[in-house]
């Protein structure tokens, strides 16, 4: 039987955080990551875009993106999980999840939704700019 690794966390506060949010606001992109990314990034099966190697420390660096809206893409920015594999110890510490921004701030108030897209309460104007630019360049 093949080892499996073990899941371990830079801040599991904050990640947890972030999960949370993302299973509230992009529910999709939250299935996906629990029920076939993470088995398969356990089991062995390093998913994503490799960032970085480090033969000093014998790590790989990885960023998944995670299935999502375009509208939402284009405000926010991609949904990435970042994740780093110590091959030699069978660990994968998961780092973070990005956009930071508006995940955290999901997690702190209820985030309102602007022609189907979460909106920032610290810039509204702003993102509400960008959904109407980008529905007019649309048309």
């Amino acid at each position: 039987m093949k080892q499996s690794y073990i899941f371990e966390y830079l801040n599991e506060n904050d990640f947890r955080k972030k999960e949370r949010s993302l299973r509230k606001y992009n529910m999709l992109a939250y299935k996906k990551l629990t029920f076939e990314y993470y088995p398969e990034i356990r089991n062995g099966k390093f998913l994503g875009e490799l960032i970085s190697v480090s033969k000093k420390d014998k790590t790989k660096s990885y960023e998944l993106k995670l299935p999502t809206d375009d509208l939402f893409v284009k405000v926010h920015g991609e949904i990435r999980l970042h994740y780093t594999v110590y091959e030699d110890k069978k660990i994968i510490l998961l780092t973070n999840i990005t956009p930071e921004g508006i995940l955290d701030e999901g997690h702190r108030a209820e985030l309102t939704t602007y022609k189907g897209v979460m909106i920032s309460k610290t810039n509204p104007e702003k993102d509400m700019f960008k959904i109407n630019l980008l529905n007019m360049l649309q048309k």
